[in-house]
């Protein structure tokens, strides 16, 4: 597998560079998600961060890759969506709209 050294900015991985493996298409994935464990032992932190491109060339190439923070850290916001697909709605969560409990 081929790996790209790739920044990171924003959050506690601002300046650090991780090598990054690349899918069949010779990028890094969309969204980058880094476990951190919790001292007390409780359900790890999840670190979210997004790709985008770090420069473009004259002909408007992506001349390379970087991840940005995201603190909201939305889970399936860039999941491919198919057209018969119901719509997504913005925001809510999980379960009825009405229900306070989720």
């Amino acid at each position: 597998m081929k790996s790209q050294d790739t920044p990171f900015e924003g959050g506690p991985m601002d300046g650090r560079v991780l090598p990054v493996l690349l899918g069949p298409t010779g990028h890094p994935p969309k969204t980058y998600r880094i476990p951190v464990p919790d001292a007390a032992g409780g359900p790890p932190t999840v670190l979210v961060y997004r790709r985008t491109p770090r420069g473009h060339s004259r002909l408007g190439l992506v001349r390379g890759w970087k991840y940005v923070h995201d603190p909201e850290g939305l889970g399936d916001a860039d999941r491919l969506r198919w057209p018969w697909s119901r719509p997504r709605r913005d925001n809510t969560p999980l379960g009825k709209p009405d229900d306070p409990t989720g």
